[in-house]
């Protein structure tokens, strides 16, 4: 049944956003692939904007993000994509501190999801589901999100490390594709180069 409810706020100004941005725009002529042929595999992190803090403009690079910036089989596929089809020859792995991702535990996922499906706080110390009332917004828990595997991690050097080494070694990753690994660090913007 479609949902016949008035669109919220949120939509409503990023319908006007982009009618503005949309006047101005013209990129009619700006080819697919980027010019600079790289990608950047990153977190979704909102606090990161992948084109500022690498200096990019429309145009000049493929940004793939995720949650934890992680070397997932979806990911690889876009890199992969994006050098079969798109010419891209090198990768930057991009991880961040704070990162969400490193606050809880793939069984915690799981278990949290179980309880109900709705948002869960952070105490600064762990996740939780607060208390709710019953209401017919709200749907049960699932036991799916103990069966899938959440990249989380607790060392966030290694986590770049591994993640570039599984991309590297991946059978449809060719041998002359650059891989680097970086931490973005969010309180002062700077990236850092992670050695394996």
């Amino acid at each position: 049944m479609p949902d016949n409810s008035p669109p919220s706020e949120n939509v409503m100004a990023l319908i006007e956003a982009n009618k503005k941005y949309s006047d101005t725009f013209d990129q009619t002529d700006l080819p697919a692939p980027p010019s600079k042929n790289f990608a950047i595999l990153t977190c979704m992190d909102a606090r990161m904007d992948p084109h500022k803090f690498a200096g990019l403009s429309d145009g000049e690079a493929h940004v793939i993000r995720n949650a934890g910036g992680r070397a997932t089989d979806d990911a690889i596929r876009s890199l992969i994509i994006s050098h079969k089809f798109l010419g891209t020859l090198e990768w930057f792995v991009i991880h961040h501190t704070h990162c969400g991702m490193s606050s809880v535990s793939d069984e915690r996922i799981g278990e949290l999801l179980e309880e109900d499906l709705e948002t869960a706080v952070f105490d600064g110390e762990s996740w939780s589901n607060p208390q709710r009332e019953s209401s017919d917004n709200s749907k049960a828990g699932s036991d799916a999100g103990k069966h899938m595997h959440w990249h989380t991690f607790t060392d966030l050097q290694q986590s770049v490390s591994t993640d570039v080494e599984t991309i590297k070694n991946h059978d449809l990753v060719p041998s002359h594709i650059k891989v680097y690994g970086l931490i973005f660090d969010v309180k002062t913007g700077k990236l850092e180069p992670v050695t394996a």
